[in-house]
């Protein structure tokens, strides 16, 4: 009983465990602890207890080391004495009546006390406490002066010692008219410390970043990542690199490992501990359209479960500057020139420390020319405007990854764990040979190619192609890299005339709807290597392909309908398509020698996890490359320099005129300043040897202001009207003048009653180069035009005499633009496509490939948005701001109107809209309220997985907008902040 009331008075501690006493002093410490005023305390209420344990866990301990409700323990101890001094003297005593009688004098004990507990001092009370003790020792002497009868009546309402104590204390501490002042004053102090304590509480709840046992985040993740993604467990290195001390202290991060290694997984885990813990946005910044709208698709459904916004920046999507939601956080996934422009648009409108986390996939990419500049500037801005930004990048191996880390300011973390192994093979002749640095010629002999050949095969196949891919299809996948687009072709080709017969029975019925959906793609036409190829199991995989193509045979490939790919290097680049074997028909790249990051990431792909135990690659060489190829497969991996001086210092122009534009700087010292924190800074030694960096931004700064995009005065550097309309349009620097003179002669006499001339204007510069005009092909197109269109051509300088001459084969003595003609004659392919939407019609009546016409539909849409923010900063442009917002929108999808709002899904082609407009999807909502299990029932050849993505990147477009609605109208009704109020009308 006696112990049981110790425990009861000592629950009050919120934990039982003492907080060291060499810990900080906060301001959860106790009041005597800091090294405040003292005084005696008491606990407030009852209820105390019940309160703490709701908001504290029991492994944290708010108030330190108090011990006990009040301040000074002696009473307490003193009282433990006496019942321990009892105790110890009663030991050998077992008669019952003598027990009772010590629990009749204990409980007399317990009167004594209380009567005077109320109102006496605590030296007066300590002294009676003495006494008592003392008196009970002498009653023990007489063990039979108590009847027995007195002691059973009064047992009846006593308690112990301490649990008597514990509720007179809470009972006076309930009756505060009838304390002492003293007690007052130690209630006062408790109360207030107290409140202190939940509200500090209350703080440390909402800024905490552990929201859960997985990873910080809450278990849910894990299992929307079991549910979602098939992923149970994290490799090693993956809870390694989670768990470095970088990452938790939120420093910024390179990791590197091999392609395949797992390297998204940590980033989308990092993003996700931003959106949840910090409540941040994110920026994820991928190379290529095709992987942002493959990560928008992938995260769509943990946004809709964990409540935050996933948005796509790519081609003319995206908003600048984005929403700004006060309720949901978001995740912007953007293309490297979308993600600059994103950034630009933080920096103006002051939101940096919105963005908590930039995550950028493939960084060994800032190497890569004009777009590696891009990134380069755009990771300079995030450092110099803001030091709560983390930046996690991702890349292959590289050699001075120590340059980088300077860059970035960035720890290192490096791994070369691959899920499955690699083995790799180089073949000479018919001879395989394993790839082995140790040896001294780099590679050691493995086996002999064991397939017969007859001499007809040797001629079609000298390089044993078919003997390598049979080894392993149909039981297992192959991807054969060749050297262009019209190799893959004839390779796929000539692979089918040698296989057997029982490659067509596999899996027939699923080859037969992959046929009928590559001829829907087409509407009603088709490949024909395709045709053929396809009930083999084999298929070619290049930029000829159109977007629905290619996406409908990496589908089929990834579930095992086709078994072979030839394709060219920008799928090792792109969505990742792992093989069993990878083969490399050359060593090049169109005429190129391959690099040995462009190799690595193509043998990379070798390899299943979860399916192979092993991955193998096989270069096929020539004897007349064998000493170049020793070097490719052994050599260390390139370096990587920094590319802001790339193609006249293209990069360093661009990145100080935004600089200027955004108000960074505005000075030539301080744009010195800026630059030192680029990667060009840390690698100028070697990049600037014959310009030092001070001296190209002096030439830098003069030939912005020679080109009308700044001006420099004694004080400071300023941006004209054209230089800001630049910068914030995106526009080349090299194309920016002549983009402003077109429109403003356009404004002249703008043909309104078509839209060829609109097209004209925002037909790409950086394209006439990538094609040359069929003369008879465009004098035949250009006699369909009406008058005021053939008018409307003559106009920017290109008559019909001269294509009428050209065609002809005539000499042309009159000088004219062949910029301005190659440019017209891209308008109007784009204009037939606009007219008619049929890529296959127009691809065969101008004779270009469906696959580079798509291409410059897409780059249209995006140079058309580009050339929309350029115009609405100028007034003089005002015309072109609705014009070509409507255009901006029909270049990006190219499909009738009604299939638009469909076409808007991520990962939704043109015949998937068809036939969900066919079905009664006709909207958005029809689509982001649909049944994905009725979706798969309707429309064929929709698996199970691909129609939750499509419900779910729906459902998050329509909660964006919504969002965005919801957001203006809150903006539209919130009460200005400017207010004029009655006082300051009178002041």
């Amino acid at each position: 009983m006696k112990a049981s009331g110790r425990r009861d008075l000592q629950i009050k501690r919120v934990s039982s465990r003492k907080r060291s006493r060499e810990e900080p002093r906060t301001h959860l410490t106790p009041v005597r602890k800091r090294g405040g005023a003292t005084c005696p305390q008491k606990c407030k209420d009852w209820r105390l207890s019940s309160v703490m344990a709701e908001y504290c866990s029991d492994s944290e301990d708010l108030f330190g080391d108090y011990d006990s409700i009040l301040e000074d323990s002696s009473l307490l101890e003193r009282l433990d004495a006496a019942e321990q001094n009892e105790r110890r003297r009663d030991d050998d005593r077992s008669d019952f009546t003598a027990l009772r009688a010590r629990q009749t004098r204990e409980d007399v004990l317990t009167d004594s006390i209380l009567d005077v507990l109320t109102d006496e001092p605590f030296e007066e009370f300590q002294e009676r406490v003495d006494g008592a003790a003392k008196r009970s020792r002498l009653q023990d002497g007489d063990k039979t002066s108590t009847p027995l009868r007195d002691i059973e009546d009064k047992s009846r309402a006593r308690r112990s010692v301490t649990e008597e104590m514990k509720r007179t204390m809470l009972s006076n501490a309930a009756a505060p008219s009838s304390v002492s002042r003293s007690v007052g004053l130690k209630e006062a102090v408790v109360s207030e410390e107290i409140s202190v304590a939940l509200q500090a509480m209350e703080e440390v709840c909402a800024e905490t970043t552990d929201l859960g046992p997985f990873y910080g985040l809450p278990t849910k993740v894990k299992e929307l990542m079991f549910t979602l993604r098939g992923i149970k467990d994290l490799y090693d290195w993956q809870e390694t690199c989670l768990n470095l001390d970088c990452v938790q202290q939120r420093k910024n991060l390179i990791y590197s490992l091999p392609t395949s290694g797992g390297k998204t997984l940590v980033a989308e885990i990092l993003v996700l501990r931003e959106l949840l813990c910090r409540r941040k946005d994110c920026l994820f910044v991928l190379p290529y359209i095709s992987l942002v709208q493959e990560k928008v698709r992938g995260l769509a459904s943990f946004g809709l479960e964990l409540d935050f916004m996933v948005e796509e920046y790519a081609g003319s999507k995206g908003r600048f500057p984005p929403v700004r939601r006060r309720n949901n956080r978001s995740v912007y996934v953007a293309t490297i020139e979308k993600a600059h422009s994103l950034v630009n648009s933080l920096i103006e409108t002051g939101r940096m420390d919105d963005l908590g986390l930039v995550v950028v996939d493939e960084l060994h990419m800032l190497g890569d020319g004009s777009r590696g500049a891009i990134i380069e500037m755009t990771l300079a801005k995030v450092l110099y405007t803001t030091k709560s930004t983390q930046i996690i990048g991702m890349t292959a191996t590289l050699g001075n990854i120590k340059d980088l880390q300077m860059f970035l300011r960035a720890e290192n973390y490096t791994n070369d764990f691959r899920p499955v192994q690699l083995k790799e093979y180089v073949k000479l002749n018919d001879t395989i040979y394993e790839v082995d640095p140790k040896e001294e010629e780099c590679f050691k002999f493995s086996r002999l190619l064991n397939f017969k050949y007859s001499s007809s095969m040797q001629k079609v196949d000298p390089d044993h192609i078919i003997a390598l891919v049979t080894e392993v299809i149909p039981a297992h996948s192959c991807l054969v890299f060749c050297p262009t687009k019209k190799n893959c072709e004839n390779v796929v080709g000539m692979i089918c005339k040698y296989l057997k017969e029982e490659f067509l029975h596999l899996r027939k019925e699923e080859k037969a709807v992959l046929l009928r959906e590559l001829k829907a793609s087409g509407n009603g036409s088709m490949c024909p290597v395709l045709r053929r190829t396809v009930p083999y199991g084999l298929a070619y995989h290049h930029s000829g392909l159109t977007s629905e193509e290619r996406k409908l045979v990496e589908e089929a490939y990834s579930n095992g309908v086709l078994c072979l790919l030839t394709c060219t290097s920008t799928l090792a680049a792109g969505i990742n398509l792992p093989a069993r074997r990878v083969i490399l028909r050359s060593p090049f790249v169109a005429s190129d020698f391959l690099k040995r990051s462009q190799y690595k990431q193509m043998v990379g792909r070798a390899g299943r996890a979860g399916i192979d135990v092993a991955g193998e690659s096989v270069l096929i060489l020539q004897d007349k490359d064998r000493h170049m190829a020793k070097t490719l497969v052994c050599a260390p991996m390139e370096n990587c320099y920094s590319n802001l001086m790339h193609d006249d210092g293209k990069g360093l122009l661009s990145l100080i005129l935004s600089l200027i534009g955004l108000n960074i700087t505005s000075t030539v010292d301080q744009v010195r300043d800026f630059l030192c924190g680029t990667l060009l800074s840390v690698q100028q030694q070697h990049l600037c040897a014959e310009t030092s960096l001070t001296e190209a931004v002096q030439q830098s700064v003069d030939l912005l202001k020679d080109k009308d995009l700044i001006t420099v005065t004694a004080q400071s550097l300023q941006v004209t009207k054209l230089g800001r309309a630049t910068f914030k349009g995106s526009v080349d620097l090299t194309y920016s003048d002549v983009l402003y003179k077109d429109l403003s002669k356009g404004l002249e006499g703008l043909l309104l009653n078509s839209c060829l001339h609109l097209v004209y204007l925002v037909t790409p510069y950086d394209m006439i180069t990538q094609c040359r005009p069929d003369w008879m092909v465009f004098f035949r197109q250009f006699t369909l035009l009406t008058a005021a269109e053939q008018k409307m051509s003559a106009a920017v300088g290109v008559p019909e005499s001269f294509i009428a001459r050209k065609a002809a084969g005539q000499t042309v003595r009159k000088t004219v633009n062949m910029e301005v003609v190659g440019r017209m004659y891209l308008a109007l392919v784009l204009f037939s496509l606009l007219k008619e939407t049929n890529l296959w019609s127009v691809a065969d009546r101008f004779q270009l490939s469906r696959g580079f016409i798509q291409s410059l539909l897409s780059s249209s849409s995006a140079f058309c948005s580009c050339v929309l923010h350029f115009t609405e900063e100028l007034e003089e442009l005002w015309p072109f701001r609705a014009l070509l917002t409507e255009l901006t929108r029909r270049l990006s999808y190219c499909v009738t109107s009604e299939l638009i709002p469909l076409m808007e899904v991520s990962g939704v082609m043109e015949s998937r809209a068809k036939q969900l407009y066919n079905a009664g999807y006709r909207t958005l909502t029809h689509l982001a309220n649909a049944d994905p299990s009725v979706l798969c029932d309707t429309i064929e050849n929709l698996f199970k997985k691909r129609a939750n993505q499509i419900v779910a990147s729906a459902k998050m477009l329509l909660n964006e907008r919504a969002s965005a609605l919801q957001e203006e109208a809150d903006e539209l009704l919130m009460k200005p902040s400017d207010q004029p109020t009655e006082a300051r009308r009178l002041a």
